[in-house]
């Protein structure tokens, strides 16, 4: 008999980080399993009818079941607290008539409803943590320092730490710190270690598969240094540093041939900051443009270097950018910054970029220096691919999910 699973998901599967990290997991999963997804899609995003059309069809040329729910984003707490009584209700039927076996809970609210699934009817519960989320608030400074919210939610951890049948963290470096949690010590728990990972037929430095879109951006063979940036320019990341950066490698007299910011931020706020930051801008061309998941793999091809810079947080321990992945698997070498889960050490052992120790002027001048060194290396775009490869292999990663199951599934 195949075992129904029912996947829970604070993030919606219309957004790009949904469809890179929720969807292409599934799609492979579900050729053995009964995949139920209930996700919470944000209503701007559920506005583009064509966005939906493909992404139902998608899901139904798996055979997987999609069960959509609205986000609520404001008031913050209210909110949320709605969202889990829907979504509690409506996991609730699932599983009772669909007989689900396994619930996996991606993040800490999915979490709160997996966790009364198994307390009430005994069901399977996976607690994909994904970072640890409290305290992401408390660094992003979304919730003050010792809040009522903060505690409750850390109270919540503790909990799904404890009763989770199988826990999935991104990064080794926040299993060691969980590890070492008081309240764990002489318990033992069933960890996996699972980054988040790259989808490397459509992230590749050839195009491998052929999709429409961003035609204008690709150039290759560019004589000039071609600089790139993929993501918010908010929250923990660190844009303004990234500026700087880009514009100190200009100040050493490398040409850079054009600077590509991908974001789905506004335009005139990502153009806002660039004028605030950046004092020579005729010395290069920026380009700011918005592109879907299937369309960045195109853009990150013709990059010869990428930027990203993270806030300097405890959470960060648990952080896996998406985004290394990415631009390793098509080629792309890195800077970015210390501290950031295992991303230090991968970097700097693999010889696929360069790792800030501090924002400083002297340490950016530094960085630069050995980028541009590292840059000369005729081996530089394949060793980037091997490390993609090695770290952040789709396969790799349904196959962890697939043995979680497979286990969790005789017991």
């Amino acid at each position: 008999m195949v075992t129904n699973v029912l996947y829970i998901t604070y993030d919606g599967l219309l957004e790009p980080l949904g469809q890179s990290q929720v969807l292409r997991y599934l799609e492979k999963l579900s050729d053995s399993y009964n995949i139920y997804v209930l996700s919470f899609e944000k209503k701007n995003d559920w506005q583009n009818s064509t966005q939906r059309q493909r992404i139902q069809e998608k899901v139904d040329s798996h055979q997987i079941h999609w069960i959509p729910l609205r986000y609520h984003k404001s008031p913050s707490a209210l909110a949320t607290t709605y969202d889990l009584l829907q979504g509690t209700i409506v996991s609730l039927f699932i599983v009772i008539t669909k007989r689900v076996k396994i619930v996996h809970a991606r993040s800490y609210v999915p979490s709160v409803i997996a966790l009364f699934l198994r307390k009430l009817l005994g069901t399977k519960f996976i607690f994909d943590m994904r970072g640890f989320w409290a305290d992401e608030r408390v660094d992003a400074g979304i919730w003050p320092v010792g809040s009522k919210l903060y505690h409750v939610a850390k109270w919540f951890e503790r909990q799904f730490l404890l009763n989770a049948d199988h826990i999935v963290s991104l990064t080794q470096a926040a299993i060691n710190e969980i590890n070492q949690f008081d309240y764990l010590q002489n318990f033992k728990l069933n960890f996996s270690c699972i980054p988040t990972c790259t989808d490397l037929a459509l992230f590749s430095p050839q195009p491998i598969l052929d999709y429409e879109g961003s035609g204008d951006l690709v150039n290759n063979g560019l004589s000039k240094l071609t600089v790139g940036y993929v993501g918010s320019i908010s929250g923990f990341y660190l844009f303004p540093e990234v500026l700087k950066f880009v514009e100190l490698l200009s100040l050493t007299g490398q040409n850079i041939s054009k600077f590509i910011i991908v974001t789905r931020t506004s335009y005139q706020l990502v153009e806002q900051t660039i004028n605030q930051n950046i004092s020579n801008l005729q010395s290069f061309t920026i380009k700011i443009v918005s592109a879907d998941y299937f369309d960045v793999p195109k853009i990150l091809r013709i990059l010869n270097l990428a930027i990203f810079f993270r806030k300097p947080a405890y959470s960060n321990l648990a952080c896996a950018p998406t985004k290394l992945g990415e631009f390793l698997a098509c080629g792309v070498p890195c800077v970015s910054n210390d501290g950031v889960g295992d991303m230090t050490q991968i970097i700097e052992q693999e010889r696929v970029g360069v790792v800030l120790r501090s924002f400083d002027e002297a340490a950016m001048y530094q960085a630069i220096e050995q980028i541009l060194d590292l840059l000369k290396d005729e081996e530089l775009s394949q060793r980037c691919r091997a490390t993609a490869m090695k770290y952040f292999s789709l396969e790799k990663g349904v196959k962890a999910y697939r043995d979680i199951y497979q286990k969790l599934s005789s017991q």
